[in-house]
């Protein structure tokens, strides 16, 4: 077994910390398990800054670190807090260097997590960031893909806006494409949507369905590959399945991309439209993966009869 997702995380922060002259800013970064493992245990003088609970006033103080050239690392521990943060990072430091010609490199850890943490701070939100230029997004699940999105900002002079996912700290693997030379759908999935997708590649293995699958890191600037034209070309189908919600999201956004590279319908699939309580059977999850396949038996379905 190699580097988890969290340890990887962890070492890339010790050495930007000690190395770079680097910062971490946060809220109750030492105070609950340090952020799942993720941030190295150090001091304010040693680069780890807390910040108070006003996420309308974090993102400004990261953003000024980053405008005199200290890279930081700005951490918002629940995804659905972006709302308040959008200001700063989506209006300011997105547009900084295009307008005023003044790069503002800040790396910007945004977690999402799921299970009965209410309405506001729940799921995903990458998609409200997807409209706004400046600033491209990434979304990592394995310890790989995460050091492929800070040797992408260490090269860069602009923000990086990395959806995580909680799930991922625990992943010690890779996640390649799996093409199968008669499948009968192409699945491409996002964040926790991947874990979900591959159980519910084995549940419709058992019913006879062969799916390709195909993980998305990168959702912009999005890049239809020509692997994924291929396998959508083949089984003529395809589903986006996200842990964002799927009206106005990235499912639906990055879906019209594929649909229209390989001229085959493509699905979308993410959260519903509904806000999320507090208790299990209130929660707005990333979707299940027997959802999953019953979406897919559905959609196979439906296309079979339109064949015959």
């Amino acid at each position: 077994m190699g580097r988890t997702v969290a340890e990887t995380i962890q070492d890339i922060t010790l050495r930007h910390l000690k190395e770079n002259k680097g910062l971490l800013f946060g809220q109750c970064v030492t105070a609950v398990g340090w952020i799942g493992g993720t941030v190295p245990p150090l001091t304010e003088k040693e680069g780890i800054v807390e910040l108070s609970m006003a996420d309308v006033s974090g993102a400004g103080i990261a953003v000024g670190a980053a405008l005199v050239g200290r890279r930081p690392i700005y951490v918002i521990r629940y995804q659905g807090f972006m709302w308040y943060n959008a200001a700063s990072l989506l209006n300011y430091a997105a547009k900084s260097k295009e307008m005023w010609g003044v790069p503002c490199p800040i790396f910007i850890r945004s977690l999402a997590m799921e299970g009965g943490i209410g309405p506001v701070a729940s799921a995903a939100h990458h998609g409200m960031v997807m409209r706004m230029p400046g600033i491209p997004i990434i979304a990592p699940m394995t310890p790989g893909e995460w050091t492929e999105a800070w040797d992408w900002f260490m090269a860069h002079d602009g923000p990086l806006y990395v959806s995580e996912h909680r799930r991922s700290f625990p992943v010690d693997y890779e996640m390649d494409p799996a093409i199968h030379p008669r499948a009968d759908i192409t699945l491409f999935a996002i964040s926790a949507g991947r874990l979900n997708a591959l159980e519910a590649v084995k549940i419709l293995q058992t019913e006879g369905i062969t799916c390709d699958l195909i993980h998305l890191l990168w959702l912009k600037p999005f890049q239809v590959t020509d692997l994924m034209v291929g396998s959508l070309k083949k089984t003529g189908l395809g589903l986006v399945i996200d842990s964002d919600f799927e009206i106005g999201g990235a499912s639906r956004s990055l879906a019209y991309d594929l649909m229209h590279a390989a001229s085959v319908p493509v699905h979308a699939m993410g959260l519903e439209d509904r806000t999320a309580g507090f208790a299990p059977h209130l929660d707005n999850p990333t979707p299940p993966p027997k959802k999953i396949a019953d979406r897919v038996k559905a959609l196979v379905a439906d296309e079979a009869k339109k064949i015959s």
